[in-house]
């Protein structure tokens, strides 16, 4: 491990981007981002396990995507802003996002916020 990252385990809510997680997600991370090209949106959208198989996602890859499983994705190791653009395709937004990650409903992450009206 990465001397500089000794003891960022022990803190809650953090989740490591290292080389290896990024190696380990780099299927993922490409299809996520490829939601930039109109094409790979539109077969998602209208067949998202053809998407799955032209990208060679593995089971538990397309479980997440499937269930939006916030959590699990950005602890796999899932790009932020991969993931945003998988959350545009679905209409999901960034505090629902969060909400997800940090595994509340989007109105107990809004009570943490001071955002009035936030949604």
């Amino acid at each position: 491990m990465n001397p500089q990252l000794k003891g960022a385990e022990k803190l809650a809510g953090t989740y490591l981007f290292d080389l290896a997680t990024s190696a380990k997600a780099l299927r993922l991370n490409r299809f996520l981002h490829g939601f930039t090209i109109p094409a790979n949106r539109e077969l998602f959208k209208s067949d998202p396990e053809a998407a799955f198989a032209k990208a060679a996602l593995s089971a538990e890859e397309r479980r997440m995507v499937r269930d939006l499983d916030w959590a699990a994705l950005i602890r796999y190791g899932a790009s932020f802003f991969c993931l945003e653009k998988l959350g545009r395709v679905k209409g999901v937004s960034n505090p629902e996002m969060v909400a997800g990650f940090r595994g509340e409903t989007l109105e107990e992450f809004l009570k943490t916020r001071r955002v009035p009206g936030a949604r």
